[in-house]
């Protein structure tokens, strides 16, 4: 049977949206971050105790006082981890999400349940979004909408529509179709119907609707993490990146606690509005002794007052906290401010640069955000503008089809390292592997595998395109996708046992000052020629921030110093990347001002 070009029409299809719709996806776009940008705004202005206490408040008023307490309890263990900032960046991508799915949601629910035809063409459409894999969605919405919280957005909205629709059309078909026959026996009009009899009725399932949006939107969290959205659900990527266990309980602890209390409060309100809701709430007033404390909540004018204050006094502390004056001054003053935002890949000497020139332009007064994105998502951002440079492009030969397909729209500041090799390694001990040709018939010994890194870096495509084809490797070898710190790791595991191991690695790479290992020769060259390390920059970054542009253009590190730097890093442990640039730039005084040299007086 031929084969259907799906894949062709749908990048035709892409392109033609691209062409000439871009209008109307940077409207989107604008709309959807500054609801985004507003409710950060109002969530992260408090203190984070005081705003705990408000939403604490709130759990007291709609569940209790035992759940007021155990609320403020988990938010107030959030902010001890450090991760309130990324809590309340996730709130906001949630509740900006529920609030568009539910504009959407309800309506064509309604529609549905009034219109069986309407029901009919939605149910396979809904059925197509709900089982579509939720991280395909990210794919168009990087490509419409660039990196950072919109495709988060715009992919968890698209995810979590189908249940609120489907719970609004089954609500109201649930309400007795005889109260609707009265009502419109008595000329009510179908409006009237609709708003004093069905919705009315309807809304404890509509409630549960809206529940279920919510937990699927954070749900979505740490897929919106890899493509630059920030919050808890960066913290996991970040976490995964890095296999750091640490980072990524207390992450993934934090998001827990969200669904908790938002899974708790929407329910509430749902019984809120529900007359058998409302019946227990009066026999819980009449309980007595500890189950009455238990359960006492207080009169809503009350919780309103208390809310009211705890916001006045969080307000009052945001306004006379004084102003920060730890940054530079005088002529280090370089960056008056400004913002640069740098992406990376969790390579090694991508962490390392990238966190060297946050150290250095922050020293030099740029606000400077750091983000750890995939190497597609990240070229993307790149070309889109929403991501200012990168330190970590290897090319003319590893990132080609990147280069290939963004090269247009991006800078080349130059080369700092050079040159650098791809390779595959095996441990010392592994006896008669010395090159590529030498892993032929041994796939036993290896189990059939090559532990690969991020299946979207150049390499992999390499290898498996075609240096696994030049030494007739390709049917007896599988090279497994993963990422670079789950190959260390299995590096790592296999180096203790003495167990034969063949994994990707690049050169310069701290692995090959920590482990006895064995480059395998590549004599047909199918690796290609070695790269140089390039950074490379949004178009019209040079104009906007021609010192930064200057210094990455002057930028060079000798291998000494980049695997130092490495090794400092992986020293100091993950999650700690400036404590330890901080540390190796100590011992390197002159450094700071031979990288970025203060402008002549």
């Amino acid at each position: 049977m031929p084969r259907i070009p799906l894949g062709r029409w749908t990048d035709s299809a892409v392109d033609f949206l691209q062409l000439h719709l871009s209008w109307l996806f940077d409207a989107v776009s604008a709309v959807v971050t500054g609801l985004y940008d507003a409710v950060g705004a109002v969530l992260g202005a408090p203190h984070p105790l005081l705003f705990a206490g408000m939403l604490a408040l709130l759990a007291w008023w709609l569940r209790g006082l035992l759940a007021g307490v155990l609320a403020f309890a988990g938010l107030a263990l959030v902010d001890s981890v450090g991760l309130w900032a990324e809590a309340m960046a996730t709130l906001s991508l949630v509740l900006v999400a529920t609030f568009v799915t539910l504009v959407m949601a309800v309506p064509l629910g309604i529609w549905a349940a009034r219109s069986a035809r309407v029901g009919a063409v939605l149910r396979p459409v809904l059925d197509f979004m709900q089982t579509m894999p939720a991280m395909v969605y990210l794919i168009p919405g990087i490509v419409f909408f660039g990196v950072g919280v919109v495709p988060g957005i715009i992919a968890t909205i698209v995810f979590a529509l189908p249940p609120g629709v489907r719970m609004t059309e089954l609500g109201i078909r649930q309400v007795d179709g005889e109260l609707v026959e009265a009502a419109e026996a008595f000329g009510t009009a179908p409006r009237h119907t609709l708003l004093r009899v069905q919705l009315p009725l309807a809304l404890p399932t509509i409630m549960a609707g809206v529940n279920q949006v919510i937990m699927l939107g954070l749900s979505m969290v740490v897929i919106a993490g890899m493509v630059g959205g920030g919050g808890l659900g960066g913290a996991v990527y970040k976490a995964i990146g890095s296999v750091d266990i640490g980072l990524g309980f207390e992450a993934g602890l934090s998001i827990v606690v969200l669904a908790m209390y938002l899974d708790r409060m929407t329910g509430a309100l749902g019984r809120r509005v529900s007359p058998l809701g409302r019946r227990a709430a009066a026999k819980a007033r009449a309980l007595t002794g500890f189950a009455r404390i238990r359960q006492h909540r207080p009169r809503p004018a009350y919780a309103v007052t208390g809310v009211v204050v705890l916001a006045l006094l969080a307000g009052a502390l945001g306004t006379f906290g004084g102003a920060r004056t730890d940054g530079p001054t005088g002529a280090a003053d370089v960056g008056k401010g400004r913002t640069v935002s740098l992406g990376y890949i969790p390579w090694d000497e991508g962490i390392a640069s990238t966190f060297l020139w946050k150290e250095l332009l922050e020293r030099r007064g740029f606000r400077v955000e750091a983000r750890q994105l995939e190497l597609g998502a990240l070229f993307t951002g790149l070309a889109a503008g929403q991501v200012d440079v990168q330190t970590d492009a290897w090319l003319p030969v590893t990132q080609a089809q990147y280069w290939q397909k963004y090269g247009g729209r991006l800078d080349d500041l130059g080369s700092w390292y050079g040159p650098t090799s791809i390779e595959v390694a095996v441990p010392s001990y592994v006896e008669g592997v010395a090159s590529l040709a030498d892993l032929k018939g041994r796939s036993a010994q290896f189990k059939g595998r090559i532990i690969g890194i991020e299946p979207s870096a150049g390499a992999m495509a390499k290898l498996k395109d075609e240096v696994l084809g030049a030494y007739g490797l390709a049917g007896e070898y599988q090279v497994l996708d993963g990422s670079t710190p789950g190959m260390l790791a299995e590096l790592d595991r296999a180096y203790r046992k003495k167990e034969p191991v063949a994994v990707v690695l690049w050169s310069p790479h701290w692995a090959y000052a920590s482990y006895d290992l064995r480059k395998l020769q590549d004599p047909q060259g199918a690796f290609g020629e070695g790269d140089g390390i390039h950074s490379l920059s949004r178009k019209g970054f040079a104009a906007d921030r021609p010192e930064v542009a200057r210094w990455l253009k002057d930028f060079r590190l000798t291998e000494a110093q980049l695997t130092s730097l490495e090794a400092e890093i992986q020293r100091t442990g993950k999650g700690r990347e400036q404590e330890a640039v901080r540390a190796w730039l100590k011992e390197r005084p002159d450094l700071v001002d031979t990288l970025a040299p203060l402008p002549a007086a």
